[in-house]
């Protein structure tokens, strides 16, 4: 097989310390764009567009040796949600090539966190919710039709999405590419990259490999965000003790567009950035 191509990254700003910006899904491309947007100000961003399905498999490791291919020779990550998680995956294997990591909204790497995860999705969905979530889940299991597909998942994005929420601002428009347009999720890579995220964890490898990560780690997490923030926060600091933890009130699983967060968010993951990598 003939090699393969190097992903796609954007960029955001033009001056200021350099900040490789990591979305979400997994196969939600684009899903951070406004936050490199906000940081844009103050700092040069990459934002990295992860490799589609289709070509090779998407494992972690494949994830992680298109992040090496594209990163600079030492940087600064920050990852949100399974993009904390992929940062933390890369710093392990690459530990010399990490100056410095933030996770926003950390994703689990526990059973407990997982069912403590879906508990707290099932009380916010409600009955009415839960029932349209389990009925969109199934379609898309047995849908044929790559297009409809994506449809599917981008419906089961919005509607987790919005459970995950508290007190949302109205989207600016800065995640659309020019012509107005979303840049498409990819339900399969989500699902081939989920399931080795799974099988890592279940054969004992992540996250213990971790603690060859020995670089800063802040995690920011909102606390009516339904990833039990605590819960892992407790767990990676059995691997990197010096991590530090920052939680923000009234503030879902996206900081960046919370009404009440977004401030304090923005002023703490800057803040942190202008130490660790100058603005």
């Amino acid at each position: 097989m003939s090699e393969l191509a190097p992903i796609v990254v954007r960029a955001h700003g033009t001056a200021g310390g350099l900040v490789v910006l990591l979305h979400g899904g997994p196969g939600a491309p684009g899903s951070v764009a406004d936050l490199a947007t906000a940081l844009a100000d103050e700092f040069r961003v990459m934002e990295p567009l992860q490799r589609r399905s289709g070509t090779v498999p998407l494992t972690v490791a494949q994830h992680v040796a298109d992040l090496a291919a594209v990163a600079p020779a030492t940087t600064t990550l920050v990852g949100w949600s399974w993009g904390a998680m992929l940062a933390l995956s890369f710093a392990a294997r690459h530990p010399r090539r990490v100056r410095a990591l933030a996770l926003v909204g950390c994703g689990t790497y526990d059973e407990r966190s997982r069912a403590a995860f879906e508990h707290a999705m099932g009380e916010r969905l409600g009955a009415a919710g839960r029932a349209r979530l389990e009925t969109l889940r199934a379609r898309l299991e047995h849908e044929g039709d790559p297009r409809q597909r994506v449809a599917l998942f981008g419906k089961v994005a919005a509607l987790a999405g919005a459970a995950q929420a508290y007190e949302p601002l109205e989207p600016d428009g800065s995640a659309l590419e020019p012509d107005g347009s979303a840049l498409e999720p990819d339900p399969r890579g989500h699902e081939e990259t989920w399931s080795d995220v799974l099988r890592l964890q279940a054969v004992g490898i992540e996250p213990p490999a971790f603690a060859a990560i020995r670089v800063p780690v802040l995690m920011l997490h909102g606390d009516e965000d339904p990833h039990p923030g605590p819960a892992t926060r407790d767990l990676l600091r059995r691997f990197m003790p010096q991590l530090e933890f920052i939680s923000f009130q009234q503030c879902g699983h996206t900081p960046w567009r919370e009404r009440r967060a977004r401030e304090a968010f923005l002023a703490a993951l800057g803040g942190w950035l202008r130490v660790v990598v100058g603005a």
